[in-house]
């Protein structure tokens, strides 16, 4: 299982690869089919006999065929973003605050789109599984030089005192029919919110998991 250090942007065909490696040891992680309700808050996982990677705020479960990457800030060495990247695509996880009763997701929503309208793209609400998702598409440097056009669709689910936040890329943006694969790892992810007080809208802390250690090369 291999965790990258990562800050570029990914690309909707391929994700980039940058930054120093951190490895894990143990053998690559193989997930059982999802037959559960997830995503879990922490204090209400049921024992499935998923094998998930705690990494602090989040534990997820790569599951065959993904590589499970993290994005860290090279100048404070904080984890910033999680993400299981395949051949056809990445699912790009994160965690925040919410408060303990109300709709966080339908709040940041009109924010996410604005953004997309704001680099030229756009942004279109659909439902989904989770339910009210956004699909957006933006103009996107690719390594090449050429301009290409990057679809997302971004994933709000509110927990207990959480908000999940997933971003589909690729392929499992652009046919969201022929997803389940991916939907079924957001299902299988549980969130570590914590008792203390923290401001609504920030983020989680990640950790790296026990074992990873920085090494060079890719």
């Amino acid at each position: 299982m291999r965790f990258r250090r990562k800050t570029d942007e990914v690309d909707e065909t391929e994700v980039a690869e940058s930054g120093d490696d951190v490895r894990v040891d143990d053998e690559a992680v193989e997930t059982s089919p999802f037959e559960g309700g997830g995503p879990f808050d922490i204090e209400e996982l049921p024992e499935d006999g998923v094998p998930r990677i705690d990494l602090g705020a989040l534990l997820v479960a790569p599951g065959e065929g993904r590589d499970l990457r993290v994005q860290v800030d090279q100048a404070s060495g904080q984890v910033q973003s999680v993400m299981l990247a395949g051949q056809t695509g990445a699912l790009e996880l994160k965690a925040y605050a919410a408060p303990r009763n109300g709709d966080l997701w339908s709040e940041i929503r009109p924010q996410i789109a604005a953004d997309a309208s704001k680099r030229g793209g756009t942004a279109t609400e659909r439902e989904g599984r989770f339910g009210t998702e956004l699909v957006c598409e933006v103009q996107v440097a690719r390594p090449d030089g050429a301009v290409g056009t990057q679809t997302s669709r971004v994933i709000g689910i509110n927990g207990p005192r959480w908000l999940l936040r997933a971003t589909l890329i690729g392929e499992p943006a652009r046919e969201p029919d022929g997803a389940d694969a991916w939907e079924a790892a957001i299902t299988q992810v549980a969130v570590r919110r914590g008792a203390q007080a923290m401001p609504v809208g920030e983020a989680l802390p990640l950790t790296l998991p026990e074992g990873a250690r920085p090494q060079d090369g890719s």
